[in-house]
């Protein structure tokens, strides 16, 4: 019998990883980031100076980049053996992430990476299409969103308190631009999974959002 799986999808700034690490330790299950992958990934591209637009170099290092993640409450990432775990927040990794995310033969290089993360006792994996694509019989999906004023503002309190220079009016911009390539892409574009379960979090805290998502699940 397969593991149960909790799918959280939805937009940058929703609160997805912030939910999912707390919930998945809540339940002692493993914790999905897809998102991590994807930037992970963005990274070895940034550090190889490889062109966005050459698909064939992108696909191979999707291929052979090996991934360590450790951790829930606090997820830390090594790629090819060097930690990249505060590499994984700026907002140049963020746009590589969603540009190669949108390249066909990349996601589909990661995919089984995504599925071999299900096992006992359970996995919660948040991302854009866990629940559409990844892991379409996942027991409960959630779909977790925000006003994009939101978002924004959450995001820039997030790289300022992790130390890094950040412009609102710029991370705006950025989210806005990532939602229409994300939500637009011909694979696997951003999208609600079918009876999956709507939470909006723009005017909630997130212990109100926990609380509504363990109260879906149980």
């Amino acid at each position: 019998m397969n593991s149960p799986i909790l799918t959280i999808d939805g937009p940058s700034g929703a609160g997805k990883g912030t939910v999912s690490r707390v919930i998945a330790n809540h339940k002692r299950w493993h914790y999905l980031d897809s998102g991590s992958i994807y930037r992970s990934l963005a990274i070895d591209v940034l550090d190889h100076s490889i062109d966005i637009e050459d698909t064939v170099e992108i696909v191979q290092l999707a291929k052979i980049m090996m991934l360590e993640f450790s951790g829930v409450e606090v997820l830390t990432v090594k790629l090819n053996g060097s930690e990249i775990t505060a590499r994984l927040a700026t907002e140049a990794t963020g746009s590589v992430a969603s540009q190669i995310a949108a390249i066909p033969e990349v996601r589909a290089a990661l995919l089984q990476k995504q599925r071999d993360f299900r096992r006992r006792p359970g996995l919660v994996a948040d991302g854009r299409d866990m629940g559409t694509v990844v892991f379409p019989d996942a027991n409960y999906k959630v779909f977790l969103t925000a006003s994009e004023e939101k978002r924004a503002l959450r995001r820039y309190k997030q790289l300022i308190e992790k130390g890094f220079n950040a412009n609102l009016a710029q991370i705006t911009q950025e989210i806005e631009s990532r939602d229409l390539r994300d939500s637009q892409r011909a694979i696997a574009p951003l999208a609600q999974a079918e009876a999956a379960f709507y939470v909006d979090s723009t005017d909630k805290t997130v212990e109100e959002v926990i609380a509504e998502i363990v109260s879906f699940i149980s």
